[in-house]
């Protein structure tokens, strides 16, 4: 019993001498080591790279081209795109995938410019507004870009729940303009401030209004080569209306910009980690406030008690998406839906640009052999970028994405590869 007594007062007596040493360290040195335990969380947490680009001297990570040995996409065209051989240098201050998106979403430094707007009507009577930025509308350095019937055309398809007014979409319309091409924002149906007038709503995998938008600008402008450039969702769906088109579609090339491609993979993406959930919950609010926008009609049309209930983008797809599109499960929607399931059927030259630390639409889902196999398809990967973004520049005013694509859709219309749609004997065919 003594003994049991002095073990116990030995043991209060080391823990008092831990405490009493404890007390003697400066507390300047508990919030020096509170400040790196933070720091080395915030780091690791926001997946930080800026001590990496220090030690590679600001250099940038190299672009990974991925493409078929006899692609004449690539040989002809890609290879002669300077961005796409060189490397990626994020800007210093937003040297993390998460600080990228958020920047991008919340300001993200767009040029100022004014659409010119035109609604069209789809055959269901669905309503979408077209927003045109023509070459004419910029004034250049030696007066204004005069407007030509053989001028290119593009098509720009936006990602989930974002319209014309995006900063990204705006970065991206405004360069292609300023070069000199005719642009267009197709928006989706019940986006950019316009009425949902069918029973009837866009969703990851609806090709019908590209194809329709598509359709109607080949036959208003013949003359004019049509490419088509979709982001995040609008990638997915561009890339799956190329799938389902094959050679029959009108366009001369296209680009897609990190589209998510795996739709199953990247819903069990969204759900792994604490950030991705935030995005997640983030991205299904938008779904929440787009349905909000056009209640009367997606009320009458689906379960709304368990819209305004859902919390996550797969929730929103259950009771909203999947009931209005007639699809027995979320993952039959998602899957049907996913265009890298439609990849090995694209029969237009079709640049492909993802990050590889993209935090909304993970690598996973890269369909990088059946891109290989594909000799249409050249699939340019960066090691960092975040989801639409690719910041570069101390200033952060230009996105590396965008730069790329004017470089390779450039060089497509100055080449002889563009896709040609022609009509023999009543029936559609494409040529190189």
């Amino acid at each position: 019993m003594s003994m049991m007594m002095a073990v116990v007062a030995e043991g209060e007596s080391a823990v008092e001498l831990l405490l009493r040493a404890a007390a003697m360290v400066p507390a300047e040195r508990y919030a020096l080591a509170a400040i790196i335990f933070v720091s080395v969380f915030l780091y690791r947490f926001l997946e930080f790279h800026v001590i990496g680009d220090i030690l590679h001297g600001f250099r940038g990570g190299r672009v990974e081209l991925t493409f078929h040995p006899n692609s004449e996409i690539y040989h002809r065209v890609a290879s002669k795109c300077r961005s796409l051989h060189g490397r990626y240098l994020a800007t210093p201050w937003l040297a993390s995938p998460h600080l990228q998106t958020l920047f991008l979403n919340i300001y993200g430094m767009p040029p100022s410019f004014t659409y010119k707007r035109q609604l069209y009507t789809v055959p269901d009577g669905g309503t979408i507004a077209l927003d045109w930025l023509l070459a004419s509308d910029l004034e250049v350095a030696d007066g204004f870009i005069s407007e030509d019937a053989s001028t290119p055309l593009i098509v720009v398809v936006p990602g989930l729940t974002s319209d014309s007014s995006a900063a990204y979409a705006k970065h991206l319309v405004y360069s292609m303009a300023s070069k000199g091409w005719n642009v267009v924002v197709s928006n989706h149906r019940g986006l950019g401030g316009v009425s949902i007038t069918s029973d009837c709503f866009y969703n990851h995998g609806w090709t019908e209004d590209v194809r329709e938008v598509i359709k109607y600008l080949h036959h208003r402008y013949p003359k004019n080569p049509l490419f088509c450039i979709g982001t995040s969702i609008g990638a997915n769906i561009v890339v799956k209306y190329l799938g389902e088109e094959g050679e029959n579609t009108p366009l001369a090339g296209a680009v897609s910009i990190c589209s998510p491609w795996d739709l199953v993979i990247g819903d069990r993406f969204i759900s792994r980690k604490l950030v991705q959930r935030i995005y997640g919950k983030a991205l299904a609010d938008g779904l929440k406030g787009y349905a909000k926008l056009h209640q009367p009609v997606m009320a009458r049309l689906a379960n709304w008690e368990g819209i305004k209930k859902s919390q996550t983008i797969r929730e929103f797809d259950h009771h909203a998406t999947r009931v209005i599109a007639r699809y027995e499960t979320v993952d039959t929607y998602y899957r049907q839906c996913s265009s890298a399931s439609y990849v090995g059927n694209v029969s237009v030259p079709l640049l492909c640009i993802s990050a590889l630390d993209d935090p909304l639409c993970t690598r996973e889902a890269i369909p990088w052999d059946e891109c290989r196999a594909n000799k249409n398809i050249v699939l340019a990967t960066t090691p960092n970028g975040g989801h639409l973004a690719f910041f570069q520049g101390l200033t952060a005013r230009r996105l590396w994405w965008v730069g790329a694509t004017s470089e390779f859709l450039s060089a497509l219309h100055d080449s002889s590869y563009m896709h040609r749609q022609k009509v023999v004997s009543g029936t559609k065919e494409g040529k190189k």
